[in-house]
């Protein structure tokens, strides 16, 4: 497994990490959870991971896995893990974020949050007011950074702005061979500020590792030339290769699957590949 830093935070993490979103939907994630070998499945991946050398790890209040996270993560060293969790839109009054971080590190089983992110902007609460309780949080140690996510460039730039002691670590934004949009702005922004890049759906949602048409013939033939690589493994290559600013986070799922995700680090794209696969796409 290598490592980089994790945008401004002087924290290198794997150049993979771990996502924790197992449902499409609040009541799916509950019943998904609901069953103990659902449940002992998750824990199962998170632990192969860390086994393999991941280290970021992703998850989020809404997701209703922190408390798994803390499962998977106890028998390990605390300082040696980047955990980043997030605030739900509905909690961003000042009162409301620190009272939500408090419960995050309750499930979390943790005295500090490597990162915390607004999961997205509410129109409704002023960003002024949310970060000032953020920078609360990261005087009172409960909170090492600050992230947000599903941020626009303008948003994340008000985001920034809002901040009067600390700078913003990260932008977790949808980023895949399938979905580039981030590349018309954000990522260049992220690359000279040094902001990192929480890419979710990196494998678009389970396509990327079945692809079809063209796509398919390039990854096959890509994969030939690298050993066997899987196109899921492809897939999240590429988006290792577009900057080091970005961090892909696939779902650990399963073990077997966590252990494809680790095999997409340690070897590089070539830049015509890199090309071949986003004309196909």
């Amino acid at each position: 497994m290598e490592y980089h830093e994790f945008g401004n935070t002087g924290f290198k993490v794997s150049d993979v990490g771990m996502g924790t979103y197992y449902g499409a939907s609040h009541l799916a994630i509950s019943l998904v959870l609901r069953h103990q070998g659902g449940r002992a499945s998750k824990i199962a991946a998170l632990s192969k991971g860390l086994e393999l050398g991941i280290n970021l790890i992703d998850t989020a209040e809404i997701y209703q896995t922190e408390d798994i996270v803390a499962d998977a993560i106890k028998d390990h060293e605390r300082e040696g893990l980047f955990l980043s969790t997030k605030v739900l839109l509905t909690h961003l009054r000042y009162q409301s974020v620190l009272k939500a971080a408090e419960n995050s590190l309750k499930r979390l089983r943790c005295s500090y949050i490597d990162l915390y992110q607004i999961h997205q902007p509410n129109r409704m609460v002023p960003i002024e007011e949310t970060m000032r309780a953020m920078e609360k949080l990261v005087e009172e140690g409960k909170v090492r950074h600050i992230g947000v996510s599903n941020f626009s460039l303008e948003q994340m730039r008000k985001a920034e702005e809002a901040l009067s002691k600390n700078n913003l670590a990260s932008n977790q934004v949808e980023y895949s061979l399938k979905v580039r949009t981030v590349e018309s702005d954000l990522l260049r922004y992220c690359e000279q500020k040094r902001i990192a890049i929480l890419a979710y759906r990196p494998i678009a949602q389970g396509a990327l590792a079945d692809p079809k048409g063209q796509l398919r013939m390039v990854m096959d033939e890509i994969s030939q030339e690298y050993g066997g690589k899987t196109p899921a493994q492809i897939a999240l290559n590429w988006l290792m290769g577009k900057s080091r600013m970005v961090f892909p986070i696939p779902r650990a799922s399963r073990p077997e699957r966590v252990i494809e995700n680790a095999g997409s680090t340690g070897w590089s794209l070539k830049v015509e590949d890199m090309k071949k696969l986003e004309e196909a796409a």
